[in-house]
């Protein structure tokens, strides 16, 4: 890659699948030998949703969706095969690939190695996540590759629009295909935190700097001020 390329995009920034894969590393290490701290975190539950993890979701998905534009939505119909092949390959193929293949290797591959409880379990989790699309994820990306701004908050709140009608009922199919019993408060409450709340409060905070501050200001000194949030959250996580 030139030094062209890389121009914009800090140390921290370039070498972010380290940092990645140091933090679960060490994650892994404090499960395995100080178990207290998850005890201790995992007592705050409810809904089987952990309000820690949602805490620091928040904290990286609140400055991504604060530049989702929804007056952007109607330019959809300008460049629509990008979001066609998103749209599909998100809630068409994603979810039930990932029940799949979760499947085979949970009840097959790995079946001498687990109880088929614990496969149970497992196959629930790859379930919510391959049936949730991390939207804030692709602001960072498209950061980092310097991609159309523009086009990618055309497919943020499309994907958000269609998150709020789509997941319940599609994690809920595919659990109960997989035999296993529908959480609906977990389902409905994972919808609330993980997107109503933190996209709210990002167009509400959107509406109130664009409306007092100007466009301009919003997008070249507000937003920059949380970038380094957007990584610690991730991390963190």
């Amino acid at each position: 890659m030139s030094k062209q390329k890389l121009e914009g995009i800090s140390f921290f920034e370039r070498y972010l699948t380290i940092w990645v894969a140091l933090c679960m590393v060490i994650g892994v290490l404090i499960g395995k030998f100080i178990p207290a701290i998850p005890a201790f975190l995992g007592k705050f539950e409810y809904a089987n949703v952990s309000i820690p993890i949602a805490v620091l979701i928040w904290l990286m998905i609140y400055p991504m969706m604060m530049k989702v534009d929804f007056h952007s939505v109607k330019n959809v119909g300008k460049n629509p095969k990008g979001l066609y092949v998103t749209w599909v390959t998100n809630w068409l193929i994603k979810p039930f690939t990932m029940f799949a293949i979760a499947s085979f290797f949970f009840y097959k591959v790995f079946s001498g190695f687990i109880s088929p409880e614990l496969a149970r379990d497992y196959l629930a989790g790859a379930v919510l996540l391959g049936a949730a699309p991390c939207t804030a994820m692709v602001f960072v990306w498209s950061h980092l590759t310097k991609s159309n701004p523009a086009y990618t908050v055309v497919q943020v709140a499309t994907n958000d629009l269609i998150i709020l009608a789509a997941f319940t009922p599609i994690v809920a199919f595919l659990l109960g295909i997989g035999g296993i019993s529908i959480p609906w408060d977990t389902l409905i409450l994972s919808v609330v935190l993980f997107v109503v709340v933190p996209l709210t409060a990002g167009i509400i905070t959107r509406n109130v700097i664009t409306k007092n501050k100007g466009v301009e200001y919003f997008e070249k000194n507000f937003i920059p001020k949380f970038s380094n949030i957007t990584i610690g959250g991730l991390l963190l996580t």
